[in-house]
């Protein structure tokens, strides 16, 4: 049985017939436990009243109204409706009461044998509830009894798998949409999602599934951006090692120093775009970071010193959650990025405002215009111009805005008084 509703409904109609079955059962032999208990005592009393008149009446072979008279006594001393039948059944005798009784509707007369052969009757008229004179509650209707609990229970249980099918087929019939979802996705088409309304496990499923195909066409649509650009920039530095090693050959003496310095370049430059693309990749790859308490204010003082960079600190402390090593990066790409293109005068200022941490790296390089200060943290972006003067593969700016976001920060590049640039990079403080 491979499909899902079928199993769900067959076991929900199985238990169904369980409890039916069972419920069944445990009625009918109530019920029967119930009438034994009721026919076990009323059997003693009868078998008590039998005793006590036995000997008060004359024997069988006294006169019929004899019997009868004595009958009629012992009725109105004990207050009990009676009649006596001889051994051949024939009636001797009966109360008055007997009589009027007896003829009541729902009246109930009741045998007892004698020892002797003869029968003695009583004559119980209806009673209500606390032993009250009246109507007795109506015996348990047929559809309750022998064959009519079964009817009622096998109808109960029709009712209720059918009831029960269209429920259990809506919930599977979701159950598929979402795996034919998934076959979709799974078969490239990235911007499909499925139907995730509702409140149950289903639709949690769904959200889940929405949540991470998003994800994976966020992440596949960048990847082959960064695929396409990396491949894009390899070109440059391949086609000039591969130039100037084939002049190395033939390149003087005093020429091949050059040549070497240039291949040495290119083969920097080839390593850190590696590198960056390479974190770059990672950073996409991973949606969570390894969080550490960090010393910005240490990291700061340490790559400030590395490029010859000022640094000033306002009040701490400085201490951050985060991965210590990316945002060591992060600082390293702007203080780098500020000494390329800024010139020497680079500054890292550090400050907190409340629960922020500020790290502003400012040059008095030639600024950033205003409609391109967004567009420099996108990747592989670079200022015209800026690529044949200094060099990079524009993947800096783009690291450091994914480190700031993984870190619950931001980063933004500001204009400077008095010329240049400012990049600000903001991280919330421990």
């Amino acid at each position: 049985m491979k499909s899902l509703y079928l199993r769900v409904w067959l076991t929900v109609v199985a238990v169904l017939a369980l409890f039916a079955l069972g419920s069944g059962w445990l009625f009918q032999h109530q019920m029967e436990h119930e009438r034994g208990r009721f026919d076990a005592a009323a059997s003693e009393r009868l078998a008590a009243w039998g005793d006590l008149l036995q000997h008060a009446l004359p024997p069988p072979q006294a006169p019929a109204e004899n019997q009868a008279e004595v009958l009629r006594e012992w009725s109105e001393r004990l207050r009990v409706p009676l009649a006596l039948d001889d051994p051949r059944d024939r009636r001797l005798g009966a109360s008055d009461s007997f009589e009027r009784i007896s003829r009541e509707p729902g009246a109930r007369v009741l045998p007892i044998k004698l020892d002797d052969g003869r029968t003695l009757w009583l004559a119980r008229p209806q009673r209500g509830p606390g032993g009250r004179r009246g109507p007795l509650p109506p015996p348990p209707p047929p559809w309750l009894r022998g064959t009519g609990l079964v009817a009622v229970l096998l109808g109960l249980f029709v009712a209720v798998a059918a009831g029960a099918y269209p429920v259990v087929r809506r919930l599977t019939r979701r159950l598929e949409a979402l795996q034919a979802g998934v076959e979709r996705f799974g078969a490239g088409a990235l911007a499909h999602r499925v139907d995730d309304t509702g409140r149950d496990e289903v639709a949690r499923l769904a959200r889940s599934f929405n949540q991470a195909a998003e994800r994976i066409e966020t992440l596949l649509r960048s990847h082959q951006s960064l695929l396409a650009n990396a491949s894009h920039e390899l070109r440059s530095p391949l086609a000039r090692l591969k130039m100037a090693v084939s002049l190395m050959e033939t390149a003087r003496p005093d020429q091949q120093s050059g040549l070497q310095a240039e291949i040495h370049a290119d083969i920097a430059e080839l390593d850190a775009l590696v590198e960056e693309v390479l974190l770059a990749s990672r950073l996409d790859a991973r949606p969570d970071i390894e969080r550490h308490e960090a010393d910005l204010l240490a990291l700061s003082a340490e790559e400030a010193a590395r490029v010859g960079a000022e640094l000033h600190a306002g009040t701490g402390p400085f201490a951050v959650q985060g991965e210590e090593r990316l945002l060591r990066r992060a600082l390293r790409n702007l203080l780098e990025n500020a000494r390329r293109y800024g010139g020497d005068e680079v500054e890292l200022t550090l400050e907190r405002a409340g629960s922020t941490l500020r790290a502003a790296v400012c040059d008095r390089g030639p600024g950033v215009p205003e409609d391109m200060r967004e567009r420099i943290f996108e990747p592989f972006f670079r200022l015209p111009g800026h690529a044949e003067q200094h060099g990079g593969v524009g993947l800096g700016l783009s690291l450091v805005r994914q480190i700031a976001q993984r870190h619950g920060g931001s980063v933004r590049c500001e204009p400077r008084e008095g010329g240049g640039s400012c990049f600000v990079l903001e991280l919330p403080a421990c």
